[in-house]
């Protein structure tokens, strides 16, 4: 007899029999969607029964396929999110009702609990929104092995899982299912601090003073210790007891204003922060001009010695136009798409596999000597190596990050969002668009010149007379239409940027 599926409106507490549901349904119902290696949603969506089903359906997914099995433990973290501690006890109930044994790892950086997980070879899922507003939350799943991929996430809407005989009518745990957040395991932060202490001199950041914008980024006590402890001087500024959503792609304008004033009154070397999970990197020179994501990647694979580096098609042309790298793997935007191809790199021979996004969060998928010994694979988004590695970079040249970027090829990118913007709306445009073919683009887009290209790897990027170039993309994320453009110099991206954003505020 087919399991019955009970739709999140009428499960109860009356029933006395397991209950089950179907994970693609539950999915269209509540509205929490697969983004970047797991589900976000709205806090008020993302019920108790949410949470505990999605986490029933990813252990279900890996013992289906040999990767898990009741008896194990699951390492559980999350972000400093007024949410995620509710958000945790229901994945650990979940976990616990199918017969693993959770490991609390606390309020650690994705990369830390990923690597974790990856190092005692157990599942490991991070609590977290990343930069989304606090009113948004979500919830990554790492296999044993890495962090899941597409085709996990297929697997998973697939499922249909037993649902306990504890939520009320809303979808929440009743009191006497609920269960108290565990006493912390501090072990997974210990090795993630260990992965840089262990693998760098303590002297090599001897000298270098740096600002830690800390704000409510869930890895800044981890980051201040591993700064101090390879020589840095480091003074914390703007810690903050609330959520701030800190995008590394579309810096807010206060986050500009506040690095120019650092800069100014400390005199820093750098100023140095993350998004919320502390997997995506901020890195501001010593004028205060903070990174693009993808330059600091560039400058980040250089330094690491990268043959093969595998980003997405969003992200600065210059990997190509540098001469560094052996090989560059263009992807759809989003880690599990990075990730597949970095293992296909390596696969194929590649010495030396790294990744980044346009976001900053790099990734590596072999090992990389480093002055005091080797930093093993972590293959999923981190910001602490790219704050290392371009000091590393700055201290051995002996030249300032500004220095750096001078190196290299001019070309400059720049990218925003239109909030608020229905997801189904931004593909609709751009299918129509894709369907009419270029004559309607060009028509739609001249105002930008002679149309040159369409890329449709991943929404619609244009590269135009004069090496312009214009990509369109709904996010993955959140109900957000993202535009990134590159130019020859950062007023051009930048104008670019300012231009296309008024032509899509018109498809509303």
């Amino acid at each position: 007899m087919p399991p019955r599926i009970i739709p999140v409106k009428l499960v109860n507490s009356c029933y006395a029999t397991p209950m089950t549901t179907r994970i693609a349904d539950l999915m269209q119902e509540s509205g929490v969607k697969f983004g970047t290696s797991g589900a976000r949603g709205l806090v008020t969506a993302m019920t108790d029964l949410v949470c505990y089903a999605y986490t029933a359906a990813f252990l279900q997914h890996l013992e289906q396929h040999g990767r898990s099995h009741p008896g194990m433990r699951v390492a559980v973290a999350g972000d400093r999110r007024a949410s995620t501690g509710r958000i945790i006890r229901a994945v650990s109930r979940a976990a616990i009702d199918r017969g693993y044994e959770v490991t609390a790892c606390g309020r650690i950086p994705s990369p830390a609990v990923a690597l974790h997980g990856l190092q005692e070879h157990i599942p490991a899922i991070m609590v977290t929104g990343s930069h989304i507003p606090d009113d948004r939350n979500g919830i990554k799943f790492n296999a044993p092995e890495g962090e899941i991929l597409k085709d996990d996430e297929a697997s998973m809407r697939t499922q249909i899982v037993e649902l306990a005989d504890r939520f009320d009518e809303a979808g929440m745990f009743r009191d006497d299912s609920t269960i108290p957040e565990p006493t912390v395991d501090f072990r997974a932060g210990r090795s993630y601090v260990a992965r840089f202490v262990d693998a760098f001199p303590a002297d090599l950041l001897k000298g270098k003073r740096l600002g830690l914008y800390t704000h409510s980024a869930v890895g800044r006590d981890l980051m201040q210790e591993i700064y101090r402890a390879l020589g840095a001087d480091v003074t914390r500024l703007a810690d903050s007891d609330a959520f701030i959503p800190v995008d590394t792609e579309a810096i807010r304008p206060e986050d500009v204003a506040l690095a120019a004033t650092w800069a100014k009154e400390y005199a820093f070397d750098a100023i140095v922060s993350t998004d919320g999970d502390s997997d995506r990197p901020l890195l501001a020179d010593e004028l205060g001009r903070w990174l693009r994501g993808d330059v600091a990647g560039i400058l980040c694979a250089k330094q690491l010695g990268a043959d093969a580096v595998v980003t997405p098609v969003s992200c600065n042309s210059a990997a190509e136009s540098c001469g560094a790298f052996a090989r560059v793997i263009r992807t759809r935007i989003g880690s599990p798409y990075v990730v597949a191809a970095m293992q296909e790199a390596v696969k194929s021979g590649a010495r030396r596999v790294v990744g980044y996004e346009a976001n900053g969060g790099f990734l590596t998928a072999s090992p990389i000597p480093t002055p005091k010994g080797t930093l093993e694979p972590l293959p999923t988004r981190d910001a602490v190596l790219v704050h290392v590695a371009v000091l590393w970079a700055s201290v051995q040249a002996n030249r300032s990050l500004s220095q750096l970027l001078e190196e290299l090829p001019p070309r400059f990118t720049w990218s925003d969002r239109i909030k608020d913007f229905p997801t189904e709306l931004s593909h609709g445009r751009l299918a129509e668009l894709r369907e009419d073919g270029d004559a309607a683009i060009s028509k739609a887009f001249g105002v930008f010149g002679a149309l040159l290209s369409v890329d449709w790897t991943d929404g619609m990027r244009m590269q135009f007379e004069g090496d312009a170039i214009v990509h369109i993309r709904p996010s993955g994320n959140a109900p957000e239409l993202r535009c990134y453009t590159e130019a020859a110099t950062e007023s051009a991206a930048r104008d670019l940027n300012a231009r296309a954003m008024d032509l899509l505020n018109s498809w509303r």
